[in-house]
């Protein structure tokens, strides 16, 4: 068994991605957490590969930019990430997507159905 640092979740995000003269692709985010996430993607990288990201989070919402990330391991169509350099706007924003994850399923933002 695995000891994180912080709770990962999962979720099922649209991401691009892109590596200057070296990668660029689009994936699918999942198990999100405030310290990194993994991907799902066709698109093959490399340990040590440093990334900026846009994560699509809703329709409603723009983009959630990371400037800076590092894959930290590949495999199987897979790879994680940790996110190194945010804006001080997307690290809040981050933090307040994870902080909704937590409360879910009964304190999620907004929710009208207190018998759940």
């Amino acid at each position: 068994m695995e000891n994180r640092k912080d709770p990962r979740f999962p979720v099922q995000f649209r991401s691009s991605f892109s590596s200057t003269n070296i990668v660029s692709g689009v994936g699918v985010l999942g198990d999100l957490s405030i310290r990194g996430c993994r991907i799902f993607s066709a698109t093959q990288v490399h340990p040590g590969t440093e990334i900026e990201m846009r994560i699509d989070v809703s329709d409603e919402e723009p983009q959630l930019q990371v400037k800076k990330a590092v894959v930290r391991w590949c495999r199987d169509g897979y790879f994680g990430l940790e996110f190194v350099d945010l804006t001080p706007d997307g690290w809040a924003r981050l933090r307040h997507i994870v902080k909704e994850l937590e409360a879910e399923p009964y304190q999620r933002e907004g929710r009208t159905d207190a018998s759940v």
